[in-house]
């Protein structure tokens, strides 16, 4: 991560780490916390919550696919909810934000690539969800979220700068609205996060890097 950041003359202060824990224990995620880690990413609501409340000093992401259903199991326990990608989803987590006095931070899922296999809006939907958050006061959205394909370098990067490119485009429309302050790029895993550094990530989604044996070097340079 360090070298990808020197290469296009980043700091790599700017990217933080969320250690995805889906395939671990609690055993593991403790030895972690104490290796320096205090940020992890859990795609199911039922372990997001339970390690939540395990481990409630350290900072918990939720990144799955939202379920609006299971929407109070991560509002108010989330740090950072990443996969808004629906008005409805926006609106009930608003909803459950308001009722426990609170305001949950959040990302847009973007499909930037256009696979029918990946979750998030369409570019061309992203305004209207922006505008939405406007008039909803227990909602703060801080950036945009992308999966890219896998397997090809070159569609990686186009999904990664198409997703920096919508964010600078629609930041400065929204510069001074207390709920739509679009800073964070959440983009960027174990197999493709150098080509994610290098375009502009600030919150790298890193699974089995961290947790092989031995982990991949330079996360935590």
């Amino acid at each position: 991560m360090v070298v990808a950041c020197s290469r296009v003359d980043r700091n790599p202060d700017e990217v933080t780490i969320i250690a995805v824990s889906k395939t671990v224990g609690p055993a593991q995620i403790a030895e972690a916390i104490a290796a320096g880690i205090h940020q992890f990413g859990e795609n199911r609501t039922l372990l997001l919550k339970q390690r939540q409340e395990m481990f409630p000093e350290e900072m918990w992401h939720f990144i799955g696919s939202i379920q609006t259903n299971k929407i109070r199991d991560f509002v108010g326990r989330a740090t950072l909810v990443h996969s808004v990608a629906s008005k409805r989803a926006l609106q009930m987590i608003s909803a459950r934000a308001h009722d426990l006095e609170l305001v949950q931070q959040v990302l847009v899922e973007v499909n930037v690539s256009g696979e029918a296999s990946k979750d998030g809006v369409k570019p061309e939907q992203l305004p209207e969800l922006l505008e939405l958050a406007t008039q909803l006061i227990n909602i703060e959205i801080c950036g945009l979220m992308t999966m890219a394909p896998q397997g090809d370098e070159a569609a990686a990067r186009r999904t990664f700068s198409g997703l920096r490119d919508l964010r600078d485009h629609y930041a400065p429309r929204y510069s001074g609205s207390p709920t739509v302050k679009l800073c964070e790029l959440s983009m960027g895993m174990t197999e493709d996060y150098v080509l994610a550094v290098e375009e502009g990530a600030t919150i790298l989604r890193i699974g089995r890097g961290i947790w092989s044996e031995p982990p991949l070097q330079g996360y935590q340079s």
